[in-house]
């Protein structure tokens, strides 16, 4: 078995290593002012003239062709530096592959480009809703035919969707069955965000990855053509639940490249920073703890590495992908703190940035699917094969 990528998949590393670190780094605090929302398009702008913005996605439309695992390579480098712009990126991606996936030639020609072209921003999904969380089948936004039949009227809010202001489109999920069994009868669409009945809400002010805005998006009586319709007509949750899981890989990727980022700040900071007349990292104590957080930061590697492979060689990858965002995310929490407890009360303050990391990370462990749901998905998976 061999974990070492290809020699395309470093260079994408290489490059998304060398952005984060000279472009990125420097500005990803200064990036969570709302202040900085133009600095913070302009760098969106960016990772599309490199093709970080549709990594998996076919040349023919724009985008690298890479695989998921250089997706997800780049990720990692992207959100050691910025987890703001690596969820950006992430979601991005999803929205991306969805529609090359299921899409039209012409809805492909029409959004995919111009994302990768860097003419749309991003792309965003609205899928969950205030009472629509972690149970998206219970939804209530509505999709009726409008008069002849010749397209859609939709009409309901979707909740925390991630870069909602800066989108071009958004890939919109309606009930256009009421009468269907719950997760039945739900068709996905495709919607211009410049599509009258289309209202972008005032960003969350959150507690981490505050550049990335996440809006509520509302559809008042929204008038789409027949050519919006995504896939098929009430097959759409089927959509959702298949795409949730390839962007468990973006997720895990994203909160290992935080938690490395953390433990690597810290581990500089104990090898200069002296206590009792001796450095910090010669306290065995230490050590120990340092040892624990590299292994599982390295295990968490292997096992988004692993559901990346599986997804990019066509294998069923739902466990694995599951496995890696649980695994990953918790430990990236794990690494920040004792990250934060290596350098006390420095740790805590605004002149490092080891408060933004864990601010950061906290929200990997509810985003894309909780914890809790992972476990009930890896424990259905398990038990299936029985």
């Amino acid at each position: 078995m061999n974990f070492a990528p290809t020699e395309e998949q470093a260079l994408i590393q290489e490059s998304a290593r060398r952005f984060a670190t000279t472009e990125l780094a420097p500005i990803a605090g200064e990036l969570e002012d709302p202040a900085a929302r133009p600095r913070y398009l302009a760098v969106l702008k960016q990772l599309a003239e490199l093709g970080f913005m549709g990594l998996n996605v076919s040349p023919q439309y724009g985008g690298t062709g890479a695989g998921v695992v250089a997706f997800s390579l780049a990720m990692t480098e992207i959100s050691r530096a910025c987890a703001s712009t690596g969820v950006s990126m992430s979601v991005n991606n999803l929205v991306c592959e969805v529609v090359q996936s299921i899409g039209t030639e012409a809805q492909k020609e029409r959004y995919i480009t111009r994302v990768c072209s860097g003419e749309f921003p991003c792309g965003s999904f609205c899928l969950s809703e205030a009472g629509a969380g972690s149970d998206p089948s219970r939804m209530k936004t509505r999709a009726v035919r409008d008069g002849d039949g010749d397209g859609w009227v939709l009409n309901g809010t979707k909740m925390w969707i991630t870069s909602g202001e800066y989108a071009g489109f958004f890939v919109v999920w309606a009930v256009t069955d009421a009468s269907a069994p719950s997760g039945k009868g739900i068709s996905c669409f495709i919607v211009d965000a410049d599509n009258p009945g289309v209202t972008v809400g005032r960003a969350e002010h959150k507690m981490g990855q505050r550049a990335s805005s996440t809006n509520p998006v509302s559809f008042d009586d929204c008038r789409v053509g027949s050519d919006a319709m995504l896939g098929e007509e009430n097959a759409g949750f089927r959509i959702a639940v298949g795409e949730l899981t390839g962007g468990r890989i973006g997720i895990a990727s994203l909160a290992l490249g935080i938690g490395s980022a953390a433990i690597d700040f810290a581990r500089q900071y104990i090898t200069e920073r002296e206590q009792f007349g001796q450095k910090i990292a010669d306290f065995q104590g230490i050590q120990f703890q340092l040892a624990d957080t590299m292994t599982e930061l390295e295990a968490g590697r292997l096992l988004v590495l692993n559901a990346a492979w599986m997804k990019e060689t066509g294998q069923p990858y739902m466990q694995a992908a599951s496995m890696a965002k649980l695994y990953c995310t918790e430990a990236a929490n794990r690494a920040c703190y004792t990250a934060l407890q290596f350098m006390g009360g420095a740790g805590y303050t605004a002149e490092y940035p080891l408060e933004r990391y864990a601010r950061d990370a906290r929200v990997t462990t509810i985003y894309e699917g909780t914890s809790e749901i992972q476990r009930v998905i890896i424990a259905r998976e398990l038990l299936k094969s029985l």
